[in-house]
């Protein structure tokens, strides 16, 4: 049985209530409504007003540790978070860190950065040295502990996006050598995926000890807590590959990277990556998908009903983006047991979406 407590937050006064909400989310059941989180898909790779300051370089200003955490404190002031939408700082120096905890070099951009391939020859390989004095790793640690320092009541803490497995392996190597070594060098590529998932839940406890010696729950980028461990796994690559290559390359690696947790939520990123989703589905320590349709004809988020209702009914909850104005025609056709609604909303009418969806 896992320990519960509650964190006193200004801006969140139903703290308790919404935990609720999002624990019966996770066994696919319903307190009174299905969970809300008001926010749109990326937001927290979206541009935000910076405080005034200039640095030499994009990465001065990516590292600069107390302006990143000011800078969301300055982002929260005045902000009401309803429903299940919950105040939490990530440290962030970009989708790719944890390759760089291995020895990636990260380049900057305005708002995400990438790891430049450093896996050329399979010789290179030796070259992958994960070093808890790695400079990327040392500025996390720095992040999560100022803002541990001054989150007291004002908001959540939470780690870093982490992306072990076939997603590290493709950034080391290079997604497209990656293609071509499935068919080639298929020893090397599990050699490569060892290397992987090696450090991997040393270092997700590494951060869940800190956050819970703060008395602070397991959260990430995707802003859905947990008083145990919650993690995201992902495979964006696997929109390249066969189911078979799937099994073979990505299944062995990613049932040792999510059988500790306590929570999963898989994040599905689109068609592509939902050619596996049978192999997914099938997984018991997966509790939920995350369903990101992507744009352009992927929306309106109606074509994908089917698929939704497919993860419903193989026992897994589900995170849906949805638009505003998807909300009536949604809830006219779906059962809401098992759905956690993501909505990119203006502040001023989400009480009343609110509502609506608990007449549902």
């Amino acid at each position: 049985m896992e320990k519960k407590w509650t964190l006193e937050l200004e801006q969140k006064p139903d703290f308790d209530q919404a935990m609720q909400r999002i624990y019966a989310w996770y066994e696919q059941e319903m307190v009174d409504r299905p969970p809300i989180r008001f926010s749109a898909h990326n937001a927290e790779y979206s541009a935000s007003p910076h405080l005034r300051k200039e640095w030499p370089c994009l990465k001065d200003r990516w590292f600069d540790t107390e302006y990143q955490v000011d800078l969301f404190i300055d982002s929260i002031k005045g902000r009401k978070f309803y429903a299940e939408s919950f105040p939490v700082f990530c440290p962030n120096l970009g989708p790719e860190v944890y390759t760089a905890f291995h020895g990636s070099e990260l380049e900057y951009k305005e708002v995400t950065s990438y790891a430049v391939p450093f896996v050329k020859e399979w010789d290179d390989m030796k070259r992958i040295n994960f070093d808890w004095k790695n400079p990327y790793l040392l500025k996390i640690d720095e992040l999560m502990q100022l803002a541990l320092e001054k989150c007291s009541g004002k908001f959540m803490v939470g780690y870093t996006d982490l992306h072990p497995g076939i997603d590290c392996m493709a950034a080391w190597r290079d997604p497209q050598n990656l293609c071509m070594d499935l068919m080639l060098y298929p020893d090397e590529v599990k050699q490569l995926g060892f290397k992987a998932n090696e450090h991997f839940q040393q270092l997700f406890d590494h951060y869940d000890s800190i956050l819970k010696k703060h008395h602070q729950l397991s959260v990430a980028w995707m802003g859905i807590p947990s008083f145990g461990k919650m993690h995201i796994p992902s495979c964006d690559f696997s929109a390249m590959i066969s189911p078979e290559q799937f099994d073979e390359f990505v299944l062995p690696i990613l049932q040792e990277e999510i059988k500790p947790m306590s929570h999963n939520v898989f994040h599905v990123d689109g068609k592509g990556v939902a050619n596996h989703l049978d192999q997914i589905l099938a997984l018991p320590e997966i509790n939920a998908i995350q369903w990101v349709q992507g744009m352009g004809d992927n929306l309106p988020i109606m074509q994908w009903l089917p698929l939704i209702r497919k993860i419903q009914a193989a026992g897994k909850s589900v995170v849906v983006d949805l638009q505003p104005n998807e909300l009536e025609q949604f809830i006219r056709e779906m059962n809401p047991k098992g759905l956690l609604l993501c909505i990119a909303a203006d502040e001023d009418i989400q009480p009343d979406i609110i509502r609506r969806i608990e007449k549902w």
